[in-house]
């Protein structure tokens, strides 16, 4: 008997949207290197391995390259499964054990809000070749401990932009989120997330970058929740509410596969 595996798109309410992400249910704990080999095997931005607890679960997440620290979408997508799956009640609050601490998802409707860390940026200087591998000139950079933070001018420079990926991965940073105010009244900002240097040239919608993007505009646009929308090829929005330390994102999800690893 295999193990079960679940593909959820998350941050959207629609299949082929938002950003995918792979599921495993452990029964029992498993090797490090088998798990980022099922991850680069599954080829997705993550891969997330849950495995239960007397309190919750212990989550993990995996790129094909890397294991990561917090990922957003991942942990959308693990809350989704449980509920779904009836590994819990639909009124049960879901608890997740993580490198970034305890992460909770509570159900509301058709939507789940998780509860992450704030990791807000600092301004900094431009790393050499920022502006020539993004292809666009920054108003703003910022740094936090995952990556840089950059603002430009215009949702259309966000939306058409068209890095160098391969100028990309020798900067000092292993994620780059790109920015600017949205112009359409549905949302208030768009963005766009690019890490080659952990195996993902750009991933569809990232949940980890809002806890940094949330607490940005929260100050520049003085308003505690906003409308967020990822403008990759396949697109997501995320909502944001920003309260201290903490952000809360919500989004949909959508099983689109499951399957049993041999």
């Amino acid at each position: 008997m295999g193990l079960h595996i679940v593909q959820v798109d998350a941050f959207t309410a629609i299949p082929f949207a938002g950003n995918p992400a792979a599921v495993c249910m452990l029964p029992a704990p498993r090797e490090d290197q088998w798990m980022q080999q099922v991850a680069r095997e599954m080829n997705l931005s993550e891969t997330a391995f849950l495995l239960r607890r007397p309190d919750g679960f212990e989550l993990r997440w995996f790129t094909p390259a890397i294991e990561v620290d917090l990922c957003g979408h991942a942990t959308l997508a693990s809350a989704h499964v449980l509920w779904e799956e009836g590994h819990l009640a639909p009124q049960q609050i879901a608890r997740f054990y993580t490198r970034s601490g305890l992460l909770t998802a509570e159900r509301s409707g058709d939507w789940i809000e998780l509860n992450f860390p704030a990791v807000p940026e600092e301004e900094t200087s431009p790393p050499e070749g920022l502006a020539q591998a993004l292809g666009v000139t920054p108003v703003y950079v910022g740094k936090n401990r995952t990556g840089l933070l950059v603002q430009v001018a215009t949702e259309d420079q966000v939306r058409t932009m068209q890095p160098d990926f391969s100028a990309l991965k020798k900067l000092p940073a292993r994620g780059v989120m790109v920015t600017s105010q949205s112009t359409q009244p549905q949302f208030d900002f768009v963005s766009r997330y690019f890490a080659p240097q952990a195996g993902i040239d750009e991933d569809p919608v990232t949940g980890s970058a809002h806890c940094c993007l949330g607490p940005f505009w929260a100050k520049h646009l003085r308003k505690e929740q906003l409308i967020a929308y990822q403008a990759s090829a396949r697109g997501g929005l995320v909502r944001v509410r920003v309260a201290g330390e903490r952000v809360h994102l919500g989004g949909q999800a959508v099983t689109v596969l499951r399957g049993e690893l041999l």
